[in-house]
């Protein structure tokens, strides 16, 4: 079995609310917010990397728990370098100079897959420290479309075959090349979306894999207490919930506060419902969706 032991976050201290992107990008405010649902969102500092904020991250986590780390897996679309990639960077800052580390370049989708893997691995490796870091503010470039959308952050889970507060009880996971052109970031050039494309695939395939997951479990969404989604925009999260006949207050959202972090915003997201929800008592459905075009959903049940 496999269990999800911690949660921890990091999110940077500089914060960019709607005035200043306005003044930026000539966006109207109250209209970011109305379109988005985001009213602010963080900025990493010029000496923080992504293999810094994901190390903060992973100490949070790790703070929470005892035990080793067998393998570190980071999730990440905006390293600075081709290669290496932050995942060993990070085990060098946490102090864990010869712990295997690989690195996952999936963008928003990062941490649901870094977590449905862990899940498998953990067997062989005890405990799996699973990490995804973001800095999108430097890869937005002038667009208004992903100018008001993305923030920094970083988020870590701990993963481990022997206990923790949730059962990891099933993952589906799905990818889909032919869409690849929708979503990218090339080496020297700004973040490429196109938002019309992403929106009506991410509408149809999150909540068709969250149905997969639910039906081969034999459960319905309204046995779910929480569906905890990527931190997109609130557009699609309201989607989401329509297509699964679901209340929205079902479906826990901090991105008014940090706005769109890639791959982070799962993991930021967990780490404060964790803090705000206390003991778990009824099942949780993770789901994301992001470039390559990666998606899925993650099951878990509380731990009794």
């Amino acid at each position: 079995m496999a269990y999800l032991r911690a949660l921890g976050s990091y999110l940077p201290v500089r914060v960019v609310d709607n005035a200043e992107l306005s003044a930026r990008t000539g966006a109207d405010a109250a209209w970011i917010l109305e379109a988005t649902g985001i009213r602010e969102r963080r900025y990493a500092a010029p000496d923080e990397t992504v293999a810094t904020m994901g190390a903060k991250a992973a100490r949070d986590c790790l703070a929470a728990s005892d035990g080793s780390v067998g393998l570190i897996l980071a999730a990440t679309g905006t390293g600075e370098r081709r290669f290496p990639g932050p995942a060993a960077e990070i085990a060098a800052l946490l102090g864990m100079h010869e712990v295997p580390a690989i690195d996952l370049p999936i963008a928003s989708a990062g941490a649901l897959f870094g977590l449905a893997l862990a899940a498998d691995l953990c067997p062989r490796y005890a405990n799996v420290l699973v990490v995804a870091t973001e800095i999108m503010s430097r890869v937005i470039g002038s667009e208004r479309e992903t100018a008001i959308l993305f923030g920094d952050g970083a988020g870590a889970c701990l993963v481990s075959a022997e206990n923790g507060f949730a059962r990891i009880a099933d993952s589906v996971l799905a990818s889909d090349g032919a869409f690849a052109g929708a979503l990218h970031l090339e080496h020297g050039s700004p973040l490429h979306m196109d938002g019309r494309t992403i929106i009506l695939q991410a509408a149809r395939k999150m909540p068709r894999a969250i149905s997969q997951l639910l039906d081969r479990n034999r459960l319905k969404p309204d046995d779910i207490g929480t569906f905890l989604l990527h931190q997109a925009n609130l557009n699609l999260i309201t989607r989401v919930a329509r297509a699964l006949g679901q209340p929205e207050q079902k479906f826990f959202r901090n991105l008014d506060r940090y706005g769109n972090t890639s791959s982070a915003s799962l993991l930021i997201a967990a780490a404060e419902w964790r803090r705000e929800s206390g003991k778990m008592e009824a099942p949780l459905v993770l789901a994301a969706f992001g470039a390559g075009l990666h998606w899925g959903a993650v099951l878990l049940l509380p731990a009794f």
